[in-house]
């Protein structure tokens, strides 16, 4: 197989892989020797700073760029990509462009498969308006009704809510949800709030090198404090004493009159440790606040930690 060309996997646990995957616009610019593993049937969130690479890799694994060196495995014909905001002729109606984009990939849609779609993603009463007066999240929506009459084995969605109102925002992230299992579903955000609601596994791309991909719950792991601040019913002293005894305790001090500041050698250790200590010695909690775990502190932690 000649090098960059795309072949037809079997039938396994992922949908597309890509090895040594490098297209290079100059030193730090592009993507270099990306391994990515694409799950089937699963959300996959791909997150990394600006000009990381994602729109590099987005397009190579939708087949509309060739990369510079290494390989890409990925259905034939059914990777499509939706793009932030889909651009389309505006004299056409909604239900004409979904028409449109079923039979430009040969796809048989007749008008009750256009009439599924369009009402699937809330449109179906815009069926027969023209799409050029539509707002950016109705053009967003009307993209996925578009991709979703092809069926598609995958589906590449391209900052799917970005500029949506808080209500388009649930609306875009909850349809998405709902295909889940129907198809792999490829998500490119810098929001990541909606990246961890919504995706079962996460790739971080850092100055166009994957740096981590795995599930969402173990990278939200990494953002786990192992420091925090304890609140009890009166004076302090005496936990600061009891907690600086404790192994597993590196640094305990008095913050205020009912508050401690607390550091453990890890987070597991501080989550089991603290309340066995409090409830050994008849010690109230009143509140245990740490860093938010989420996924933004182990974005955070890994991209600072490649930058240096």
């Amino acid at each position: 197989m000649e090098e960059g060309a795309q072949e037809r996997p079997m039938k396994h646990e992922h949908v597309i892989t890509t090895k040594g995957l490098t297209r290079s616009y100059g030193p730090e610019t592009g993507i270099f020797d990306i391994d990515l593993a694409v799950p089937r049937g699963r959300v996959l969130g791909l997150v990394g700073p600006n000009g990381a690479g994602k729109t590099t890799l987005l397009s190579i694994l939708a087949g509309m760029r060739a990369p510079g060196e290494g390989t890409v495995s990925a259905p034939e014909g059914r990777v499509l990509l939706c793009p932030d905001v889909p651009d389309f002729e505006p004299w056409l109606t909604a239900a004409e462009v979904v028409a449109l984009s079923a039979h430009m990939v040969g796809e048989k849609a007749g008008d009750a498969e256009i009439a599924r779609a369009l009402d699937r993603v809330g449109l179906a009463e815009a069926a027969d308006r023209r799409n050029g007066r539509f707002s950016r999240g109705m053009r967003q929506r009307l993209g996925l009704a578009a991709a979703l009459v092809c069926r598609p084995e995958v589906l590449i969605l391209d900052e799917p809510a970005s500029g949506l109102d808080p209500q388009g925002r649930v609306d875009v992230l909850d349809l998405i949800t709902s295909l889940r299992g129907e198809c792999t579903i490829i998500v490119a955000s810098h929001l990541l709030g909606d990246v961890q609601r919504i995706c079962d596994d996460v790739a971080v791309l850092v100055r166009g090198r994957l740096v981590y991909q795995g599930p969402v719950a173990d990278i939200a792991d990494r953002g786990r404090p192992n420091a925090w601040y304890l609140r009890t019913h009166g004076p302090v002293d005496r936990l600061v004493g009891l907690l600086t005894a404790e192994p597993w305790v590196t640094r305990a001090s008095r913050v205020e009159e009912d508050c401690v500041h607390l550091e453990a050698v890890d987070a597991d250790s501080g989550e089991l440790g603290i309340p066995r200590l409090l409830a050994e010695h008849g010690m109230p909690l009143v509140s245990m606040t740490g860093f938010q775990e989420d996924l933004e502190s182990a974005f955070l932690s890994l991209t600072n930690r490649t930058d240096r």
